[in-house]
């Protein structure tokens, strides 16, 4: 089915219009450019992904949340947000959550913070505060996290 008619059955009945009868050389390469014009309009628009990498990360601060509490709603509102993970992913949206990874600087995040921790012994996110957010593996939110360093001692302060 070419390009032209499927945008067609994408129309109520009432709007849709025959398909031209155009012959001759000027209008061989007419299906291709609409084809591509078609596929241009199908692209989502940065508005569309701003509001599907806000939607999807109020849906990871929701889950972070409930997950913290343990009452009797919370496991019926903790389903149903499942349902909107799922429906999202089906879509084609990932949330990413950085958490406990190694950082280097060689990442694609923002760090909104470095703070000196004398429990790690390498650079670590210790939290994410929103999650990087794709769609179709293709990068809608940059994540920002929080980066924990080791602590400088003393002893090595002294020395260098």
């Amino acid at each position: 089915m070419r390009s032209w008619s499927w945008r067609q059955w994408r129309q109520h009945k009432a709007f849709r219009i025959a398909a031209p009868s155009w012959s001759g050389p000027e209008y061989d390469d007419l299906d291709r450019y609409l084809a591509e014009l078609g596929d241009a309009v199908d692209r989502p628009e940065s508005d569309d992904d701003d509001a599907l990498a806000e939607a999807a990360t109020n849906l990871w601060r929701a889950r972070r949340k409930l997950a913290q509490g343990s009452d009797g709603q919370g496991k019926q509102a903790a389903r149903y947000l499942r349902t909107c993970a799922e429906a999202l992913a089906t879509a084609g949206i990932t949330v990413q959550d950085h958490d406990g990874e190694p950082f280097h600087a060689g990442r694609s995040v923002d760090v909104l913070l470095y703070s000196d921790d004398p429990g790690v012994t390498v650079e670590t996110v210790v939290e994410t505060v929103r999650p990087a957010v794709y769609h179709h593996d293709r990068r809608i939110q940059t994540a920002q996290v929080i980066v924990a360093v080791p602590a400088t001692t003393q002893s090595e302060d002294s020395h260098a």
